[in-house]
C-alpha cells in the first residue's frame, strides 16, 4: 500500500485488529465449507463477533448470523453485509493456509468478505454509527439463495440501506468501485428439450430428428442478442450442456440443450426470455418437432442506487483518497445475489482491489485465486466507513 493509502487504513484498523483478522481469515481459509454446510463457519465467526466486543447475535437463514452494533443515537438502522460459503474446486494456490478440506475451497474471496465483515462489527463496536449497524453474515451465495433467506428471516426488517462488496483481482489494493447503475447481471438458466421420433440412421426419412433440430436451435439462440436486443442494452445467451442420443446409428427420440441468460436491464431480460421461447417453439415447428421449455429464475440485475453509491463513493474517498476511487470500466456480465437486497433497499455493492504490486489479475473461481490480503484491511475500513456515512445521513 502507498503511504496516503496505509494512513487511510491505520487511522481506522488497528494493529491488533489487522492481527486478529488476518488470522480469522486463513484459518476461514483453510477450513471451507460449501453453501448451506457452513455450520463450523458460523460457529467460528459467531466467536470472532464475541471475542470483538459484539454481544448482540443471532443465529440466522440456518447457517448465517447477524450481529447488531448499537449507535448513538435514533438513526435508522444500515446493514452490512459479507458472504461465507465455498466452491467445490480443488485448490491450487501453495498458500501456507490452503484447504484442507479436499475438493472445495475459497476460490471466490468469501473468506475475506467474512473476515472483513467481522473487522466492520469490530471497528464500530468500538466507535459506533449514529445508528444500529447489523452486521449480515451471509451463507450461500454461490447458489444464489443465501439473500433471499437472510430477508425471509427478518433480519433486515427496518434496515435503510446495506452495503457489501466483493474483492477483484482487476484492481489494485487500494482502488475501489462504487458506481451507481448496473454491476452485475441477472443469473437465469433455462433447458430445451425437442421431442421428435426416433429411428435408425440409415432411415433418417423415418425420424423427426431432434438432433438436426437442436443444432438449428443452438445458432438461432445467438441471434436474440445479434438481432432482437438493443445493442444499448449488455445480453448473454450461452449454451454449456447438449445431451442427445448415445449411438452412432440411431436418431434419438430427443435432444436436451442447458445454457444461461445474463442481463442488466429488465426490459433485456424479459425480451431474451420471451424471444427464446418463441424460437424454441417455432423452430422445433419448422422441424416436425414439440419444444419443452423449463426456465429457472435467478438473482436479478444488481444496480447500486445513486444515493447509496454516493455515499460508499464518499467512504471510499475518505479511506483510500479520490485517486483509489476508480470506475469499474467494463460489463460486468456475472451474478451476485446482493440484487435481492437493493430489489428492496438503498445502498450499495463494491469492488475492492485485490491484486498485490505485479500481481496477474487472476480470476476468481479459479483454483489459484487467492486475494491479496491487505484487500482485508482495505475492506474492513472502506466498509465500516460506508456504514458511518449513510448512518450520519440519515439521521
Amino acid at each position: 500500500m502507498s503511504d496516503a493509502l496505509a494512513a487511510g487504513v491505520q487511522a481506522r484498523v488497528t494493529a491488533a485488529d489487522a492481527e486478529f483478522l488476518r488470522a480469522l481469515r486463513r484459518d476461514l481459509h483453510a477450513h471451507p465449507e460449501l453453501s448451506w454446510q457452513e455450520s463450523a463457519t458460523q460457529a467460528r465467526l459467531e466467536a470472532a463477533l464475541r471475542a470483538s466486543g459484539v454481544t448482540q447475535i443471532e443465529r440466522i437463514a440456518r447457517t448465517g448470523l447477524v450481529a447488531r452494533i448499537p449507535g448513538t443515537g435514533k438513526a435508522p438502522p444500515v446493514a452490512v453485509r459479507g458472504d461465507i460459503d465455498a466452491l467445490p474446486i480443488t485448490e491450487a494456490t501453495g498458500l501456507p493456509f490452503t484447504s484442507t478440506t479436499s475438493g472445495v475451497m475459497h476460490a471466490c474471496g468469501h473468506d475475506i468478505h467474512a473476515s472483513w465483515a467481522v473487522g466492520v462489527a469490530r471497528l464500530l463496536a468500538r466507535t459506533s454509527a449514529a445508528g444500529e449497524v447489523r452486521v449480515i453474515l451471509q451463507p450461500a451465495e454461490e447458489v444464489g439463495e443465501g439473500a433471499l433467506a437472510v430477508l425471509e428471516s427478518g433480519a433486515l426488517d427496518g434496515v435503510a440501506a446495506i452495503f457489501g462488496g466483493h474483492v477483484d483481482r482487476r484492481f489494485a489494493v487500494g482502488q475501489v468501485v462504487a458506481d451507481a447503475g448496473a454491476i452485475a447481471a441477472s443469473t437465469d438458466t433455462f433447458e430445451i428439450t425437442l421431442h421428435g421420433a426416433g429411428a435408425h440412421g440409415a432411415r433418417p426419412q423415418e425420424s423427426a430428428d431432434p438432433v438436426v433440430g437442436l443444432g438449428a436451435l443452438i445458432g438461432a439462440l445467438q441471434t436474440i442478442v445479434a438481432r432482437r436486443l438493443d445493442p444499448a442494452l449488455p445480453g448473454v445467451v450461452t449454451v454449456g450442456a447438449v445431451r442427445a442420443g448415445d449411438a452412432a446409428n440411431v436418431i434419438p427420440e430427443s435432444a436436451m440443450l442447458r445454457g444461461t441468460i445474463r442481463a442488466t436491464a429488465p426490459q433485456a431480460r424479459a425480451l431474451i426470455v420471451a424471444e427464446l421461447q418463441r424460437l424454441a417453439d417455432t423452430i422445433a415447428a419448422a422441424y416436425r418437432l414439440r419444444a419443452e421449455v423449463r426456465l429457472s429464475e435467478g438473482t436479478p440485475p444488481l444496480v447500486n442506487p445513486a444515493r447509496g453509491a454516493a455515499w460508499a463513493r464518499s467512504a471510499a474517498i475518505a479511506v483510500c483518497g479520490e485517486s483509489n476511487v476508480v470506475p469499474l470500466g467494463t460489463t460486468n456480465m456475472g451474478g451476485e445475489d446482493f440484487a435481492f437486497y437493493l430489489e428492496r433497499l438503498d445502498g450499495c455493492f463494491l469492488r475492492i482491489g485485490a491484486r498485490e504490486a505485479g500481481g496477474e489479475p487472476i480470476a476468481a473461481h479459479s483454483p489459484r485465486y487467492a486475494p491479496a490480503e491487505d484487500a482485508l484491511l482495505v475492506g474492513t475500513a472502506v466498509l465500516a466507513e460506508c456504514a458511518r456515512v449513510a448512518s450520519a445521513a440519515l439521521a
